[in-house]
């Protein structure tokens, strides 16, 4: 009985040692997932100063989506989400994080669609991108394929959102919101430079998850 007592007695510590040991893994996770998130927030902020303005439409080209669509992939649904909620909130309290600055009034410009749309688009992106993080350079490997469709549909996400606000804007603003010419200014001169941005990004994104240790 002695030594019954005496074997639970030594054992006690080594749970409390490994509940300690968990317990401060799982702080440390915490740590690092909220550092990758705010740190894609901070990138997506430098993307938005790297704008090409066209002459028919107040919405520029800018780097914004490659990050947002990278942050889907790389973070996961979760923490894709998480880093674009940072990255709206700081520009809603005033920093010139958007093309258009920041600030409420910011929200309320020609781009704000897409600025909501960045938020799921993150979390579609996460949620249906291959599970493997195991970089491949197979051009038709079905997980790189499956990345590259997922980040398509982030993409989607983020026209729907921005043509949707702009003819909003558009009709409070000219009294015009006419389908073809929103698609012309909010959708199709982006198109083809966001599908570019949507194979980067699912190429970057499995050697990047395996980095960062996150998603």
């Amino acid at each position: 009985m002695k030594m019954v007592r005496g074997r639970g007695q030594e054992q006690a510590p080594a749970e409390r040692v490994g509940a300690i040991g968990r317990e401060q893994d799982s702080v440390r996770r915490l740590v690092v997932d909220l550092a990758a998130a705010t740190v894609f927030a901070a990138l997506t902020a430098l993307a938005a100063r790297v704008q090409v303005h066209l002459p028919f439409t107040p919405v520029p080209v800018t780097g914004q989506v490659f990050c947002v669509l990278l942050a889907g992939a790389a973070l996961g649904p979760r923490l894709g989400f998480v880093s674009m909620v940072e990255y709206l909130a700081a520009g809603a309290a005033g920093l010139p994080v958007f093309a258009y600055g920041g600030g409420p009034a910011a929200l309320l410009g020609p781009t704000s669609g897409y600025l909501i749309g960045f938020t799921l688009a993150a979390a579609v992106v996460g949620w249906l991108r291959p599970v493997s993080a195991v970089p491949t350079l197979r051009l038709f490997d079905s997980s790189a394929v499956r990345s590259f469709l997922a980040c398509l549909c982030g993409v989607a996400v983020i026209h729907a959102f921005g043509a949707g606000w702009y003819a909003i804007w558009s009709l409070a603003t000219t009294g015009v919101a006419a389908l073809p010419a929103v698609l012309g200014q909010a959708v199709v001169p982006f198109v083809g430079v966001d599908v570019v941005k949507a194979a980067l990004a699912a190429g970057l994104a499995p050697g990047l998850r395996q980095r960062l240790g996150v998603g």
